[in-house]
């Protein structure tokens, strides 16, 4: 437990490329879907 604790309390380079590469996995399939689900919503009213 201590080196978990230890690894998140000093932010490091290669942790900042693990937060960069985290969001990106959470940012871009997110805004995939809004677009999809705005082009679908075009298509059925437009």
């Amino acid at each position: 437990m201590t080196n978990a604790s230890n690894a998140v309390a000093t932010p490091k380079p290669s942790n900042k490329v693990l937060m960069a590469v985290f969001w990106l996995y959470v940012v871009v399939p997110l805004v995939w879907g809004v677009t999809n689900t705005l082009a679908q919503a075009m298509k059925l009213f437009g």
